[in-house]
C-alpha cells in the first residue's frame, strides 16, 4: 500500500503535466532549441575568454586531421575526403603565395558553379585570410560588373564553364584586377590560368598566421542579395556570422552521420554557410550537385543515401510538380531544411514523400536576426518566447504602405502591432547582435537602419520583411514591403494573391508585382502566369476565383501568361524585369489580359484599351 503522501505527488506531478500540455504546450520544444542555443553561445564565449578565436576553417583543418578519410565532398559519383580538400585547398593557398599576387585582407571575387573547387578555392583563399566575394553566376553584362566593382577585388577567379560570362565583362572590367581562370590554356590576353598552377603546387599548409584572426566580427565572406527587385547588394559576412550559419543543421539535430544533400548554388548563404558550414561543424558528408535537378532529386537521395535535404524558395513546389512515381517513400531522408515554403506545397510534400521533418526557418544574408521552425508546425518560420527576445530583441512594427515607411506616433516613436497583424520586422543592432553592412555602399548600409525607434539613440535593423505573430507566439512570413501594395486605400499582399490564383487546376504558378501606370498612384498590380501542361488559360474561371477570394482593391488588373517563369539562381520568382517592361501590348509578346468591370470578365488588353488606360478614358 503506498503511503498517501505518495498518492497526492503521483496526482499533482499528473495535473502539473497536464496543465503544462494544456497551456504551455512546446515548453519542453522551447526548453531543448533555448539550451542548444544557449550552449553553442556558451561554447563560442568559452573560446574568447581563453584568448581562442576558432573560425569555421579552423575547424575544418583540424577534422582534416582528426578524420582524413571520411568522404567530405561527393561530387559527380566522385568522393573527396577531409584530407583530399584540406591539400587540394592548400595548392590554392600556395599557388597564390607564391605569386605574391595578395595580401592578408585582400578581396577575391569567385564566379564558379557548384563543383569541388568552388570549395577548394574558397577554402585556400581563406588560408591566406582574404575575404572571398561569391558572385552569383546567374548575373550578367551590367548586373555583373556592377557585383564585381562594388567588393572591389584584387582578382577574379572564373570557372571553366563561364568563360562566356567572362568574355562579356572582359572589355569594361577594370584594369587593375588580376583575371585568373580555371583552365590550363588561356586564349585571354593578360588572363592567367590556375589549373595547371594548382597540379604543380605544393600540398603543404601555408603559415597558420596568415588566416588566423584576433576578432569574430572581422569580414571573411561577401554575399550577394538575390537582387529580387534591383540590383544585387554584396553583404559583408563576418567569422561570427559564419559561425552561426553552420550551426543551423546541428541546431535543427543533425549529426556526423548524416548525409547532406546540396544542389542549391554555393554563391548563396544556405548552401555555402548552412549547406557546407554545417557539414563541418558536424563532421558530416555532403553531396553536392552541379545544379538542382527535379527529375534527378530522389534517385540521387536513394543512391548516397542522402539523410539531409536542403530547399530554398520553389524548390519543394518543383519535386511535387513530377509525375508520380512509385516507391517515393522508400529513402532515407529524415530532415528537410529551408526557407519560403508554401503551405499547400508542405503538406503536399509531407504526403507524398513521407515523414520528413520540415525544418524551417526565416533569415537574411545579411539580417542580425534568425528565427527556426523547431516545433514542424506547418506554415510557420519560427516560434519566440520571453527568453528568446532577452537574447535576440526584436518587434513588430506599423507600417505605411503609401509613404513606405514606419508609422510613428506624435512623439515620433514606432509603434507595435498586436498579435495577429501584419507588422514590419525590425532587430534591435547592438554588440551581441551587429549589422555588418553591405561593402562598398554606405548609403544602403544606413538606409537598412531605423534610428530613435522607441527611445533616443536605439538602432534597429530593418529586414523589409512582414511578419504576423499569432497568439501561441508562432512567427508567419506575410510579405516583403516591396511586395505589398496599397490600391483603393487598402494593404495588398502579393502573396495573398497569388495563393489564391493557384488554386486553379490550370494555373502552375502565379507571379504578382505592380506595374507603373501614369497618373495612378500606387502601382496597380498585375499578375504574370504559368500555366500547367496541356491546359490554357479559362478567363470565365479566373474572373469568378478573384471575384469569389478576393476584395475589390486585391483583384489583379493586368494578367500576362507566360511559358517560363523567371526566377533568380535561389528559385524566388525575379520582379525586377516584369516590373520593368509594364503592360504595353506593343512590346510585350506574351498575350496580356485586363480586368474589365464594366464587362465583369477578363479580356485581351488591345493597343486601344492600353491608350484609353493611359488617357484615363477607362478608369482603373
Amino acid at each position: 500500500m503506498l503511503p498517501s503522501w505518495a498518492t497526492g505527488a503521483a496526482a499533482g506531478m499528473v495535473s502539473l503535466h497536464l496543465i503544462q500540455k494544456l497551456l504551455f504546450p512546446y515548453f519542453w520544444a522551447d526548453l531543448r532549441y533555448l539550451l542548444k542555443v544557449l550552449m553553442y553561445g556558451l561554447r563560442v564565449e568559452m573560446y574568447r575568454l581563453q584568448g581562442r578565436i576558432v573560425t569555421v576553417l579552423d575547424k575544418f583543418v583540424k577534422l582534416a586531421e582528426k578524420q582524413p578519410h571520411k568522404p567530405f565532398l561527393i561530387y559527380d559519383g566522385k568522393v573527396h575526403t577531409y584530407r583530399d580538400v584540406d591539400r587540394r585547398s592548400n595548392r590554392v593557398a600556395q599557388v597564390f603565395l607564391h605569386h605574391r599576387a595578395l595580401k592578408k585582407g585582400d578581396t577575391v571575387a569567385l564566379l564558379m558553379g557548384n563543383e569541388p573547387d568552388f570549395i577548394h578555392v574558397w577554402f585556400g583563399l581563406a588560408k591566406l585570410g582574404c575575404v572571398v566575394a561569391f558572385l552569383n553566376f546567374n548575373v550578367r553584362s551590367r548586373s555583373l560588373l556592377h557585383c564585381v566593382s562594388s567588393c572591389q577585388p584584387k582578382i577574379l577567379v572564373v570557372g571553366a564553364d563561364l568563360l562566356g560570362t567572362l568574355e562579356e565583362i572582359l572589355p569594361n572590367l577594370q584594369k587593375d584586377i588580376s583575371v585568373w581562370i580555371m583552365t590550363k590554356v588561356s586564349t585571354f590576353p593578360s588572363v592567367r590560368t590556375l589549373l595547371d598552377k594548382i597540379e604543380a603546387a605544393s600540398e603543404d599548409p601555408v603559415p597558420v598566421n596568415r588566416c588566423s584572426t584576433n576578432n569574430l566580427k572581422s569580414s571573411v565572406l561577401y554575399i550577394f542579395t538575390s537582387g529580387t527587385t534591383g540590383l544585387p547588394k554584396a553583404a559583408v559576412i563576418s567569422h561570427m556570422q559564419v559561425l552561426k550559419g553552420a550551426s543551423g543543421l546541428w541546431a535543427f539535430g543533425a549529426t556526423a552521420e548524416d548525409i547532406i544533400y546540396i544542389t542549391l548554388p554555393l554563391y548563396h548563404s544556405a548552401a555555402s554557410l548552412l549547406g557546407i558550414g554545417g557539414c563541418i561543424e558536424l563532421g558530416a558528408t555532403c553531396v553536392l550537385k552541379k545544379k538542382f535537378s527535379a527529375s534527378q532529386f530522389w534517385s540521387d537521395c536513394k543512391k548516397y543515401n542522402v539523410t539531409v535535404i536542403q530547399y530554398i524558395g520553389e524548390l519543394c513546389r518543383y519535386l511535387c510538380s513530377q509525375p508520380v512515381k512509385e516507391g517515393e517513400k522508400n529513402h532515407k531522408v529524415r530532415l528537410a531544411v529551408g526557407n519560403g515554403l508554401r503551405n499547400d506545397v508542405w503538406r503536399e510534400f509531407l504526403d507524398r514523400f513521407g515523414a520528413v521533418k520540415i525544418c524551417e526557418f526565416y533569415g537574411a544574408t545579411e539580417a542580425n536576426i534568425c528565427f527556426m521552425n523547431h516545433t514542424g508546425k506547418i506554415g510557420s518560420v519560427g516560434r519566440t518566447n520571453f527568453f528568446y527576445k532577452l537574447f535576440f530583441p526584436f518587434d513588430l512594427i506599423k507600417y505605411n504602405f503609401r509613404k513606405d515607411e514606419p508609422i510613428r506616433n506624435k512623439h515620433g516613436w514606432c509603434e507595435k502591432v498586436k498579435k495577429g497583424e501584419a507588422g514590419l520586422l525590425i532587430s534591435k543592432v547592438n554588440a551581441k547582435n551587429p549589422f555588418f553592412g553591405y561593402a562598398g555602399n554606405k548609403r544602403h548600409t544606413e538606409k537598412k537602419l531605423l534610428c530613435d525607434v522607441f527611445k533616443k539613440g536605439d538602432i534597429y535593423f530593418n529586414t523589409g520583411d512582414l511578419m504576423v505573430q499569432d497568439d501561441e507566439n508562432f512567427l508567419y512570413f506575410w510579405d516583403r514591403i516591396g511586395d505589398t501594395f496599397r490600391w483603393k486605400g487598402e494593404n495588398v499582399a502579393t502573396t495573398e494573391v497569388s495563393d489564391v490564383i493557384v488554386m486553379l487546376d490550370f494555373i502552375q504558378e502565379a507571379n504578382v508585382y505592380g506595374v507603373s501606370v501614369p497618373a495612378h498612384f500606387p502601382s496597380p498590380k498585375k499578375t504574370s502566369l504559368i500555366l500547367k501542361q496541356n491546359t490554357s488559360l479559362d478567363l470565365e474561371q479566373m474572373h469568378k476565383q478573384v471575384v469569389s477570394h478576393l476584395p475589390s482593391y486585391a483583384r489583379p488588373l493586368f494578367l500576362r501568361v507566360q511559358e517560363k517563369m523567371e526566377m533568380t539562381g535561389t528559385f524566388k520568382q525575379q520582379k525586377f524585369r516584369l516590373m520593368d517592361e509594364g503592360f504595353n501590348p506593343s512590346t510585350i509578346t506574351d498575350p496580356l489580359y485586363f480586368l474589365d468591370n464594366s464587362k465583369k470578365a477578363y479580356v485581351l488588353l488591345t493597343k486601344d484599351i492600353h491608350e484609353m488606360i493611359l488617357s484615363r478614358k477607362i478608369k482603373l
